[in-house]
């Protein structure tokens, strides 16, 4: 299997939750190869310094300013994108939202922002991005980045729906995959699910000793490790369906 990411060269790919972390980290790199890259995210200004830092690269930055859990902001940017791009050929739903709170006391503003963000966002960005792949009849690529949650609730204070998110999210991309195929499109949907990673969702997690305790253990991911598997997903052939479970660091 010959990797490469020369026929994505050009193209436009939009990243949601660029402003910082992972979706910052991806954007740079898919700039730094020649993509035509849309960040999506409320930090707009965020985004306009990452641009800048990247100005000179093969490719450009586009920032913006969208809230994912506002419909009409992201039909606007994607309306944005067709008439000022040209046709979508990668999303990579990205933008995600965890806060403190309980399922036994729980705060439900933050639940439904939750599921605002993590799954009704992505849904709606996933469901204008395979309209615009296929009415130009583009051979496409959709990766979600979920989470290890997504795969196995683990032991952890104050995850509240968080977990529900990200295992919804896994479902979605299987549903995704499963309609895609029935309708003959020829556009991959992958599913990755890294586990912690150093990024501003982390919070005042940081502060604490059971993240001491991960760093020492080198359980905890650099948002450049994520960007790497999603190169890796992306440079696979069109004809390779590629599913991302988890990412380890291993330590030799």
């Amino acid at each position: 299997m010959v990797l490469s990411m020369d026929r994505w060269i050009g193209k436009v790919a939009i990243v949601t939750g660029a402003s910082s972390g992972i979706g910052a980290t991806i954007a740079e790199k898919l700039v730094e190869i020649g993509l035509q890259v849309v960040g999506l995210a409320r930090r707009k200004e965020r985004m306009e310094q990452l641009a800048e830092k990247l100005a000179g690269k093969k490719g450009k930055l586009y920032p913006i300013k969208t809230d994912l859990s506002k419909e009409e902001d992201i039909l606007n940017a994607f309306k944005w994108v067709k008439e000022n791009l040209g046709p979508i050929h990668i999303l990579i739903n990205n933008a995600a939202l965890n806060k403190s709170t309980s399922l036994t006391d729980g705060d439900i503003e933050i639940w439904k922002n939750v599921f605002a963000v993590n799954v009704i966002g992505l849904c709606i960005a996933t469901r204008e991005a395979v309209r615009d792949m296929r009415a130009n009849n583009v051979d496409g690529h959709i990766i979600h980045i979920n989470s290890v949650v997504g795969d196995q609730v683990i032991n952890f204070p104050n995850l509240n729906v968080y977990p529900a998110s990200k295992f919804a999210v896994r479902a979605l991309a299987e549903t995704l995959r499963l309609e895609l195929n029935a309708s003959k499109l020829k556009i991959k949907i992958t599913n990755l699910s890294p586990g912690g990673v150093d990024t501003e969702m982390i919070g005042e997690f940081k502060e604490t000793e059971l993240y001491k305790k991960f760093v020492e253990a080198h359980e905890i991911l650099e948002p450049e490790v994520i960007a790497d598997g999603v190169i890796y997903a992306l440079s696979t052939p069109p004809h390779v369906q590629v599913k991302i479970k988890k990412i380890y660091i291993f330590i030799y």
